[in-house]
């Protein structure tokens, strides 16, 4: 009868172990934005939906559908960080671009808006800035590698 047993033994001993690993890190290869997609993604759902929830959808109307429109563009650089994150290395800086954006963005676009509006805004930007920094960073460190 045949030895179905499995043994735990060492692959690198496999003659298709180096076929295997170089398969691996394909599949695997631009995971390395993984743990920002999640917050990149909250953060644009919090930036569409932080004029309800701050509550100045009737003093700043130009506001509420820029900060819904910035929180959409934030989202689906989240979704395209999680769906194809060799490709959307290079919009790392973009999402800088857009922090920075909403940053100045309260003065710009709205009417002598308010202090909670300012603050809401900075606090989306500065995250916005500090996860694209992060992005940036781990794409660098990735296209480093062999």
């Amino acid at each position: 009868m045949a030895n179905v047993s499995h043994t735990r033994g060492d692959i690198t001993s496999h003659p298709d172990a180096s076929e295997m690993r170089d398969r691996y890190a394909r599949v695997l290869g631009g995971r390395d934005v993984a743990l920002v997609d999640g917050p990149v993604f909250l953060l644009g759902l919090y930036c569409a939906a932080s004029p309800w929830i701050v509550h100045y959808t009737t003093s700043q109307p130009a506001l509420v559908t820029h900060n819904l429109i910035m929180g959409i563009a934030i989202g689906m650089l989240a979704l395209g960080f999680t769906r194809a994150p060799e490709r959307m290395y290079g919009l790392s800086w973009a999402m800088c671009a857009l922090g920075v954006w909403m940053i100045i963005s309260p003065w710009i676009v709205g009417e002598s808006p308010d202090a909670g509006v300012v603050w809401n805004n900075i606090i989306i930007g500065a995250l916005a800035v500090i996860l694209g920094l992060v992005c940036a960073g781990t794409a660098a460190k990735a296209s480093t590698r062999p």
